[in-house]
């Protein structure tokens, strides 16, 4: 009878301990996650409709009276967060105080605000580097975000991302420890 694989522990007692005597590391990994709002709301400006829009390279989407070009801008914004998500969750993940729920909430939060700072980045540089727009018929003519729940995109997929990878881990780490296993040898003899 195979006996079920013991969980691991997700961090020792000594681990974690020693995890928090170092608490400016946790800020330090935080200022990285927020300080890469500032380039993620430029590049957002750079590739999206009704910025420089190097993605479509419409000319008729980089004119913000048009409205085909405010959901692609959306959506560019959507992508950059997602991206941005899961590489927090995979830098995350392979810190040795990774796993500690601190570090998790700390990640999560840190991207929250990195978010929101994007995304305003991306609004100051439509004011500053583009071109006066008429917003009177819509405040979307000008370079903006129309779909707020992107901005939760990012601390989303730093949560979900860093969720599979632990399932994955976890997977492995059982797969193993299988003492019935023997690598395959007893497969082999039957």
């Amino acid at each position: 009878m195979t006996q079920p694989a013991p969980v691991p522990p997700v961090r020792s007692y000594d681990d974690a301990q020693r995890a928090r005597r170092r608490p400016g590391r946790g800020y330090a990994w935080a200022a990285g996650i927020l300080g890469a709002g500032i380039p993620a709301g430029l590049l957002w400006w750079l590739l999206a409709p009704g910025g420089q829009n190097l993605v479509s390279g419409d000319s008729a989407l980089s004119s913000g009276t048009n409205s085909q070009g405010w959901l692609p801008r959306d959506l560019v914004l959507a992508g950059l967060f997602v991206f941005a998500g899961c590489l927090v969750a995979v830098l995350l993940a392979g810190r040795r105080d990774g796993g500690t729920r601190r570090m998790l909430l700390l990640s999560v939060a840190a991207s929250a605000a990195a978010a929101v700072l994007a995304w305003q980045t991306g609004v100051l540089a439509g004011l500053w580097l583009g071109g006066p727009q008429d917003t009177s018929a819509n405040a979307s003519v000008a370079f903006s975000l129309r779909s707020l729940t992107v901005l939760v995109l990012w601390p989303a997929a730093v949560a979900a991302g860093f969720f599979v990878l632990r399932i994955i881990g976890l997977l492995r780490a059982s797969v193993d420890q299988d003492p019935d296993d023997n690598g395959g040898e007893g497969r082999m003899r039957q």
